[in-house]
């Protein structure tokens, strides 16, 4: 093994005398290529539910998760997971899954980089990796060796939209039919059997204290006036009493722009000046017309070959011709028909006096018409600068959204695909995601969203909702506060709903300044990755009451823990939604809903859980239990049966 490789359990040496070897002590373990907010989470995830880790990471700047990781006992390889041998320090031969989250600049290529060689080293291997490019995802995903391609900004858009919408609604697929989680309030102090009936109870809040119980028994009783979500079909919800529906603004015109412009992401704040020089140009050359590309291309084949020319051609009385620097000069200067009398077509043949003639008629054709396009281009931009203020400023109850993202772009995708209003605050004005909300018509407004100007020009102040979805944390809790200051009296009615990365953070940030709707991009994801890694179906998460909730898919194995097991000696904390059983080798039965708490599970049983994200795991994951502790001949058997 290579010095630098040497695994140990993040600072220091191991606690028998060689970290190094704690890799290789491992079997059917997972390793996790970047030890950023969301890799660390996963992490944390694993390692709490006795899940084997291992981590590659050769960012010194995660100090805090090092520190972590040697709490744990988590082994931590510091070494870049894209150069050769990396993987291998980390156990990859004898590893039951990869998931790569690594962040930063090139951290999709990275993540792509490492998918591809771990595919090509263990086809067997379950990978699974953060891409938010679209078309690369569905080219990795196409590949039929276990594993699943996620993007974070599809992950975390549903719970950003029903947070600005004040949506207590989330809209749940099981097995082809809708399930809704809805919000409500009790009408009267009861049980919640006595008001819902079997609906399922997912969480109820006290108006008076504040307490939430999650998933609490039918039996549970409620005051008037405590928050209650419970969950069932739109005919069980509807004969509740339970609203199902949310009332959008409406949009008021469909408009088509067209844009374009560099990916501000790679290069924010690491390009030095040549790097974003040349990223203005092509930038620049993106946004050109076909027209202008063609007459700078006929301006300088002109000024070659009258160059040339006139290097061949142009003589003095001694019989001396001009060199190619020279005759280039010349040449300019009869373009741009400036005659500062140091040259001089009078004295030579009849022919070069006629290309003369030819050349001062085409330099003023060729040279008025690139500045033609560029005047047309530059007042173009300066138009479109100032077009999304024009728009805004006649929105009412429209959303607001800071920060034109992956996830800013498609919280705006989502929010105007029900039917909203939207406007978009921007700082970079070639930014790589604005032909998208030009193509839907949203007007952007360019500027620094900490400060009032922007915020007025998007008419915060008249908006139904503010979401801050920008990448930088500091940059959101700032911007967030700016907003409320705008909203003045409004702030209570008008949700402002923050984008975090770090799930501590937002904790502290929403019980600090108060803020609502904070929301952990950490949070809301990891779940995703986890339950990827280790083989198992999670379906969907959506926030009750400031807690993840996941919805998933098992299937009882032979012989698991679950095998047998009444549904009334579940975890309390989790509901069966819905069950669906086999009767012979034909099929299975209709979906059965809700299903008797005294039924048992048997094997090659599928049922549809909902409940918090760490205790469904662990339910998930007992389902498969007794496989992954049976002996295996291969690195592919140890994720189980059943795996998708």
């Amino acid at each position: 093994m290579r010095p630098d490789l040497a695994a140990r359990p993040a600072r220091g040496d191991g606690a028998d005398g060689g970290a190094a070897d704690a890799p290789r002590a491992l079997e059917a373990h997972v390793v996790v290529c970047g030890l950023g907010g969301l890799g660390l989470r996963i992490v944390e995830t694993l390692h709490h539910r006795g899940e084997p880790v291992v981590v590659v990471d050769d960012d010194r700047g995660h100090g805090r998760g090092a520190h972590v990781l040697e709490t744990w006992g988590v082994p931590l390889i510091e070494a870049d997971p894209t150069v050769p041998g990396s993987l291998d320090a980390a156990g990859l031969d004898t590893a039951r899954a990869v998931v790569c989250v690594m962040a930063g600049a090139q951290g999709e290529l990275r993540n792509l980089h490492v998918a591809l060689h771990v595919r090509e080293r263990r086809p067997d291997v379950r990978v699974v990796t953060s891409l938010g490019n679209a078309a690369i995802g569905r080219a990795v995903a196409a590949d039929p060796g276990p594993g699943a391609v996620l993007d974070v900004a599809a992950l975390v858009t549903p719970a950003l939209v029903e947070a600005c919408l004040r949506s207590p609604v989330h809209a749940l697929d099981v097995a082809g039919t809708r399930f809704i989680a809805a919000g409500t309030t009790a009408r009267s102090p009861a049980t919640l059997r006595a008001l819902y009936g079997d609906l399922a109870p997912l969480a109820a809040t006290a108006a008076a204290s504040g307490t939430t119980l999650l998933c609490p028994s039918r039996d549970h009783r409620v005051a008037a006036g405590d928050r209650v979500t419970v969950l069932g079909t739109d005919a069980e919800l509807a004969e509740a009493g339970v609203g199902t529906t949310t009332t959008p603004t409406p949009r008021r015109r469909p408009t088509t722009r067209r844009g374009a412009g560099h990916d501000p992401d790679a290069a924010h704040g690491r390009a030095g000046p040549p790097a974003r020089a040349v990223a203005a140009v092509l930038a620049l050359a993106r946004e050109s017309d076909r027209g202008l590309r063609w007459a700078i291309a006929a301006l300088v084949g002109l000024l070659v070959v009258s160059t040339t020319v006139i290097t061949v051609g142009y003589h003095y009385p001694d019989g001396r011709g001009l060199g190619v620097v020279d005759a280039l000069y010349f040449t300019v200067e009869s373009v741009a028909t400036v005659g500062f009398g140091d040259f001089s077509f009078a004295d030579q043949a009849v022919w070069l006096r006629l290309w003369a003639v030819f050349l001062m008629l085409a330099g003023v054709v060729t040279t008025a018409i690139p500045i033609a396009f560029f005047t047309d281009m530059l007042i173009s931009r300066r138009l479109s600068a100032t077009a999304g203020r024009r728009a805004a400023s006649a929105f009412v109850g429209h959303v607001v959204i800071i920060g034109l993202g992956a996830v800013g772009v498609s919280v705006a995708e989502a929010l105007h695909g029900r039917g909203c209003d939207v406007v978009v605050v921007e700082s970079d004005p070639a930014n790589r995601h604005l032909p998208r909300a030009r193509a839907l018509g949203i007007p952007v407004v360019f500027g620094d969203a900490t400060t009032a100007t922007p915020l007025r020009d998007a008419r915060v102040d008249r908006a139904a909702a503010v979401a801050v979805t920008t990448s930088d944390d500091m940059a959101n809790i700032e911007t967030g506060l700016a907003v409320r200051d705008l909203l003045g009296q409004r702030d209570a009615d008008v949700p402002v709903v923050l984008r975090l990365f770090d799930r501590e953070l937002a904790r502290t940030v929403a019980q600090r300044f108060g803020f609502g709707s904070v929301r952990s991009i950490v949070e809301l994801a990891a779940p995703w990755f986890v339950g990827a890694a280790l083989g198992l179906d999670v379906l969907g998460t959506f926030p009750v009451h400031g807690q993840a909730f996941l919805l998933g898919r098992l299937r009882v194995g032979a012989g698991s823990d679950l095998d047998g097991l009444a549904m009334r000696d579940l975890s309390l904390r989790t509901r069966v939604v819905a069950l669906r059983r086999i009767t012979d080798g034909h099929g299975r039965t209709a979906l059965e809903h809700p299903p008797r708490r005294d039924t048992r599970f048997a094997a090659g049983d599928e049922a549809f859980l909902v409940g918090p994200d760490d205790e469904l795991l662990e339910v998930l994951a007992r389902s498969r239990a007794a496989t992954a502790r049976a002996p295996t001949a291969s690195a592919r058997d140890t994720t189980g049966p059943g795996t998708p």
